[in-house]
This record gives C-alpha cells, structure tokens and sequence, in this order.
C-alpha cells in the first residue's frame, strides 16, 4: 500500500474528476418569441398584432426543434452528384435529412409565403418578417431559398400568364424535395443566377447570351448560354437568371427541368466551399442551352429583377438582426449560470454594462427591421412609404450586417473559451455574419446606392426626413444629428468618398428615432447619448454613469426558473 491512500479508496473513486461544475444549463428548448420582448413590441407598433397567433405558435419551434435540426444539418454538408449509377446526367445535390425537415418547417409556417398569402391585410410582411426573425436564429442556411422564393413573387408577376402558373406553387405551405418538373410539384422554391465571374454586382457585364427560341417576347422561351459564378439553392425548381438579348440585359425564369420533362441544360461544376451558410448549397454553373421564359421586356432585365432585389436586400437585414438576437440570448443565458470571483457573470458590473450595450444594439436591429418591412408592406399608392422603403432598405441593409461580426464575437467573448466550440452555436453564428453583408450587394454598393436614390429621387431624401423628424422636440442630441445630416447632404461638395460614413450615420439615427417614438424613453436617451454623441473606447460595453442597464438587461431574456 502506498503510503497516504487510503486502502478503502477504491480506484473509480481515485481517479474521478469529472465533475461538472459552474456551467449552465442547456438552452434549448425554450418559447424564442415569448422571450422577445423587443420583438413583441415592434410586431405591435407595425401592425402585425393580427398575426401574432402564428407567430406566437413558431416560437417554441424556432427555440426547439429548429435548434437541433440546425447542428445536424451543418454537421452534414450538401453532396453534389453530377451523375447516377449508370452514368446518366442529373446534376443533384443531396442534402441531410435535416435541411429538408428545417425547409418543410419554414415554409408550413409561411417564412416564404405569408406576406403573399395575406397581403390584403395591413401588417403582412410585419408578420412574415416576424417569422423569419424568428426562423434565422436557430438556422441560415435555410434562408437563402426561402428568401428568393418570397422575394421571387413580385418578379413573376411581370408576366400574368407566367405568375398564374407559378405564384400559387411559390406561395403554397407544402415543401416537395422530390427532383421532377416543378409542374408535378404541390410546392416550388425559386432561386437566382445572377453573378458572372467577370462582373460581381456590375450584372450589365454579364457576358451569357439569351437567344429567343421563336418569336421572342415578354413569355416566350429563349435559350441561355453562358457561365454563372454562383447560383444559389441549385436544387430550387426554378431560377431568375439575366442574360443578354439583342437589347440588353433581360430578366428569365429558367426552369430545372424543361417543359418537356426533360432536365434543363443547367450543368454544375462544382459547389462552392464557403466560409459559412454550410448547410446550404452554392453552385458554379454552366448554361449550355437552357431553355427559359423571357419576363419583362428585352433590355430590361435589371429593372424587372430589382423587385427581387430589394425584397432579399430586406431579409439580409432581418438576417443579421436575427444572428445578433441568437447571439444576445446565448450570452445572457451563460451569464445568468455561470459564477465568477463569487458571483454570477451578470451580477458582475462590467459583464453588466457589455450585456446591456448587446441588449440595446439588438433592440434597435430589430426596430429597423421590422419598420422596413412596413414601408415595404405599404400600398403602392402610398408614395412616402415605397420611397422610404427604397432607401431605408439599403441603410439599414449596410449598416445592421455590418455591426453582425463584431457583435457576435463580443457575445463569444461572454462566454470565454465556451463561445469559441462549435457546440455552442456561437461560432457558427460569427461564420453566417458576413453573409448578409456581402450577398445582394456589400457595402459599398449599399452607399452608392443610398445616394443614387437621394440625388436622382427626390420623394425617397424626403420620406426619410419625414420619418426622421417625426422624432423630433424629445432628444436634443438626436435633433441636432438630424440637422447636421442635411446639411452635408446640402453642401454640394462630393460625399462619394464619405459615403459610408453618412450612411452609418443616418442607419443610427433612423434608429433613434424609432426608438425615441417607443415607450421606452430611458433606453432610446442612452441610444442616442451612445451612439451618436459619441465614445470613447471599446466598441461595447462603454456605458457611462445612468444608462439603463438593469432595465436593458432585463428585457434581452428573462431569467428561466
């Protein structure tokens, strides 16, 4: 016997030292819209509170369900199979049970269709952009499908004959994986083809030529030729494709499989290894006579496709906001576990003022959102509300994914070295970040965009004042960057240069003032003391003396029994 052991210690018991200690529990499941209180209110003050039933019953869904589904379907990336057993070509990409079980979930819930479904009623795309929210923070790689299948819908209704055929499909609740005309379908997804390897976002570069089959014309079939760098969701039934006609660009719907049952020319060369958006597939495709239907006229191609754009350019914002959410919540729920120098994390008061700062930047990515979604949601004959829309797109589009990255990896930093396992979500959340701010357009183009439309449309510098000064006489700091704004923009100097930062600026003060017009007046004071009068720094956590962090804190996620 070795001096000092005892000889009634048994060897298990020696040698045990696994333990576990200090770590919280697991989140999931848990109710991901009856733990939103941010969520909740601006569903409220948009004009979705007639749908909240719906999107009340998604909530334990996307907290659950979803959130295992979203491991398993990134642990198990799609497989591209060029061709069958006996050496015929199919040009599939398989994807893990799981992917399909997370679209089937999506799209019975209406993720791609609700808007659609009841856009006779004020509040839809609230509603839907509420559902999306919520359907993004368990899982994105999902989005990419269901995003251009809703935001394909104003597309194909350029052509009458073209949408009664494919519109009802877009917008059913029933998903159908199976790989056949997507006629014999109850449901379709749409995807895009856009991008060429020479061009990027300049598209009036894309060199893949549409010759017309017969006649030619708005709904007439052409035949594409060409190479297309990424093409994403090859597996949707359908894609919106440019490609140039003897007039210039047009706007096509090319089919995966061709009326006559065949499948299309459509040849993948190879999917794309991303940094992130793992689950999903993005493919290299060439185009080597794929028949498709032309819509819109020839020549306008961009401007036809633009009704698509601005609806995914939205859901990249809602996207983001979605990812800073996941990311809130994970670093709230370890804080509220875990112990440190004799107290729990969020009882620490410089762990407090980081929490806090997360807590109202989220709170603000989602007051944006789901105002752009208003604007989007309004009549067509509501000039104010389309030409903010038009421009708040591509502000809130800019700015909200760009502060995603940086977000996520603070709310890593709450967790320490737990944050940097791929167990707990977190690193997969910072890998999705950059997505939305690269795909339809990075951040560049969004500027240049924001004041394309300010000089060339008048209505869209005057939606977005009016909406602006409706806050104004509550916060002198906010009122001042208001004035300070038109001013520049007024100066006749060049602002090309500078465009990034006025746009971040008029991004902070549109959401300012959003949050000044809500209830919650001590939140959207700090909001604009912070934001706009400026800090010194680490990015967050820097609240001075009187924020309302407790408060803040509070409303991020409530602490579970």
């Amino acid at each position: 016997m070795i001096s000092g052991v005892s000889s009634g210690m048994g060897t298990a018991d020696r040698f045990s030292t696994h333990r576990v200690e200090n770590q919280p529990p697991p989140l999931a499941p848990y109710d991901a819209y009856a733990t939103d209180l941010p969520l909740q209110e601006a569903l409220r003050r948009h004009g979705g509170t007639w749908a909240e039933p719906e999107i009340a019953a998604f909530g334990p869904i996307a907290g659950g369900e979803l959130m295992a589904l979203g491991f398993a379907a990134n642990e198990n990336k799609p497989k591209f199979r060029p061709f069958d057993q006996y050496g015929h070509r199919i040009d599939e990409v398989d994807f893990h049970p799981s992917y399909h079980r997370i679209m089937e979930i999506g799209i019975a819930h209406g993720v791609p269709s609700f808007a659609w479904r009841h856009e006779e009623r004020p509040g839809a795309h609230v509603a839907r952009a509420a559902l999306a929210y919520l359907h993004m923070q368990p899982e994105q790689g999902n989005n990419c499908p269901l995003t251009m299948t809703y935001a394909s819908v104003p597309v194909l209704r350029h052509h009458s004959g073209l949408a009664a055929e494919w519109v009802p499909r877009a917008t059913s609740t029933s998903y159908d994986q199976r790989s056949i005309p997507a006629w014999s379908k109850y449901g379709n997804t749409i995807g895009m083809a856009m991008t060429e390897k020479q061009g990027g976002s300049d598209v009036r570069r894309n060199t893949t030529r549409a010759n017309p089959l017969s006649a030619g014309g708005p709904g007439q079939l052409y035949e594409l030729v060409g190479h297309k760098w990424f093409m994403s969701a090859p597996m949707c039934d359908a894609f919106l494709v440019l490609a140039q006609t003897e007039a210039g660009p047009g706007c096509f719907l090319m089919p995966r499989f061709a009326p006559n049952g065949d499948l299309n020319a459509v040849r993948i060369q190879r999917l794309k290894d991303k940094l992130g958006d793992w689950s999903n597939a993005s493919a290299e495709v060439e185009l080597q006579g794929a028949v498709a239907w032309l819509i819109g006229e020839e020549g306008r191609g961009i401007a036809t496709i633009l009704a698509m754009v601005a609806l995914t350019r939205q859901d990249c914002l809602i996207g983001s906001s979605a990812i800073m959410r996941q990311a809130l919540v994970r670093a709230v729920h370890h804080a509220q576990y875990r112990t440190a120098f004799g107290k729990r994390l969020i009882e620490q008061p410089l762990m407090r003022n980081v929490l806090a700062d997360l807590s109202l930047e989220s709170e603000a990515a989602v007051a944006l959102s789901l105002r752009v979604a208003r604007a989007i949601d309004a009549s067509p004959r509501d000039v104010r509300e389309r030409a903010l829309a038009r421009v708040a797109t591509a502000i809130g589009k800019y700015y909200v994914c760009k502060r995603c990255p940086a977000f996520v990896n603070e709310a890593q930093e709450c967790l320490g070295g737990n944050g940097y396992i791929e167990e707990s979500i977190l690193p997969r959340l910072y890998r999705q970040a950059p997505v939305n701010s690269i795909w339809e357009g990075s951040g560049n183009i969004q500027c240049l965009d924001v004041l394309r439309a300010l000089s060339r449309s008048p209505e869209t510098r005057e939606a977005l004042f009016d909406e602006m000064n409706s806050a104004r006489g509550v916060n002198a700091v906010l009122d001042s960057e208001i004035e300070q704004l038109a001013g520049e923009l007024d100066s006749g100097e060049s602002i090309e240069p500078y465009a990034r930062r006025i746009v971040e600026r008029m991004a902070i003060a549109l959401q300012a003032s959003l949050l000044v017009r809500s209830d919650n007046s001590a939140i959207a004071a700090s909001f604009c003391e912070s934001r706009i009068g400026g800090r010194p720094g680490a990015f967050f956590g820097t609240f001075p003396p009187g924020a309302p962090i407790d408060q803040l804190i509070r409303r991020a996620f409530p602490e579970r029994d």
